[in-house]
């Protein structure tokens, strides 16, 4: 009975011991941090338009924000209402290939740890941009106005296109809600940027294009055109 009594306590003490120790190794082993997920942004500066500032951040799950500052619209005869300055702050959520070309783009220009502005002189003010990149492989920055790099322009017109969707969007609402006639004019020249490529990720409005295509007191051909433009965000094609 002894030697049974020795052996249950020696276990236990064992068992002690190695639940300690173990409790010992937790402690002393702190948690490491997160990695920080991998961002691009795009800034834009220039005064003088409808939305003379905005930010851009993508994350490479698709996920992102679009932060802008939208100046005052005066009324003007045919709408007769404008609208206040606001400050907007918004998710969006990109396609996969719009991804995959930006985050490509940006290591092969080093993170922007690259030269982005051009030296030649006298180009017109189209703007102060600028591209960042954040993440646990490293960081980057480079500002221009106008830029010769092939890559640069590349991207410049992906989020651009994207800025100017989001901007239609905030338009078409406000014509749908204010002066529903002046939606024809507006989806015609919408639909031409779409065509050309000047507005791309027409899912980022989906829910305004939406409201137009169900909305049966608008007219009939504006509807057409918001539900083309759905089908075209359905594909990923735009």
């Amino acid at each position: 009975m002894r030697a049974i009594a020795s052996i249950v306590f020696g276990t236990a003490l064992s068992l002690c011991f190695n639940f300690s120790a173990a409790a010992q190794t937790s402690e002393a082993s702190p948690s490491l941090p997160a990695a920080t997920p991998p961002e691009v942004s795009f800034r834009f500066d220039r005064v003088g338009l409808a939305v003379p500032h905005f930010i851009l951040r993508i994350h490479e799950n698709g996920s992102g924000t679009y932060q802008a500052d939208q100046a005052e619209i005066p009324a003007t005869p045919t709408s007769m209402r404008g609208q206040a300055a606001q400050h907007v702050d918004r998710p969006i959520n990109l396609n996969s290939s719009t991804i995959a070309k930006i985050f490509k783009d940006e290591r092969e220009l080093n993170h922007f740890n690259a030269e982005c502005a051009s030296k030649a002189k006298n180009i017109a003010d189209t703007g102060t941009k600028t591209l960042t990149y954040a993440g646990s492989d490293g960081s980057g920055s480079c500002v221009y106005n106008y830029s010769e790099n092939k890559t640069v322009q590349s991207l410049t017109d992906i989020f651009l296109g994207v800025a100017s969707t989001l901007d239609e969007g905030r338009k078409l609402e406000f014509l749908h809600r204010y002066d529903r006639l002046g939606l024809d004019a507006e989806m015609n020249s919408f639909a031409d940027e779409v065509k050309e490529g000047r507005a791309i990720e027409l899912g980022t409005i989906s829910a305004t294009l939406a409201a137009i295509a169900d909305d049966t007191a608008v007219i009939q051909r504006v509807r057409l055109k918001a539900a083309k433009m759905l089908e075209l965000a359905a594909e990923g094609s735009h």
